[in-house]
């Protein structure tokens, strides 16, 4: 049994959330870049050129790629093998994605009650789907979504040890 402090989730959640509205993924980016070379029509060419202008702004500035930075998604996958210790899950997540949110300066648009649409001033309620795996490690993925499209999504393996994080990118 391998133990983890929420904690570890929670800072986890945090930078993701700025991450994976600021950067994006490589593939993604290759793929523009490669459609703006290609691309035939002018208009086409000029709304690839105004998105590759944008990524290099994001990049540089530390700023959002897009103004609308979504509704956070989490994906959970905990090894059955894991004991978390600390703060409830669903707490340390929603406290990571409002960290997130609040000193990344993304907007925050997330409405407590559908049906009264108030808006809760800091992008929580998180939507969190959990998944028992084998294994001693906590797979985390962040996905800002809006209801148009969805966003890049970061994933990083949380160490279960005192002293390391692996934090590989999804390329």
């Amino acid at each position: 049994m391998r133990i983890i402090h929420s904690d570890k989730i929670r800072d986890a959640i945090k930078e993701m959330c700025i991450e994976a509205n600021l950067v994006l993924s490589k593939d993604v980016e290759k793929r523009i870049l490669a459609a703006e070379k290609e691309e035939s029509s002018e208009l086409g060419g000029k709304i690839l050129s105004q998105l590759k202008e944008n990524m290099e702004i994001a990049k540089a500035e530390s700023i959002p790629i897009c103004q609308d930075t979504g509704m956070a998604i989490i994906f959970l996958e905990i090894g059955q093998e894991v004991h978390i210790e600390g703060e409830y899950l669903e707490d340390a997540v929603n406290e990571g994605v409002r960290r997130g949110y609040e000193e990344g300066y993304l907007r925050k648009s997330v409405v407590g009650d559908p049906l009264l649409r108030v808006n809760t001033k800091d992008n929580t309620p998180a939507v969190i789907h959990t998944s028992i795996v084998p294994g001693e490690q906590v797979k985390i993925t962040v996905a800002p979504k809006n209801p148009d499209e969805i966003k890049v999504a970061t994933k990083k393996d949380v160490s279960l040890s005192d002293t390391a994080v692996s934090l590989p990118k999804t390329e």
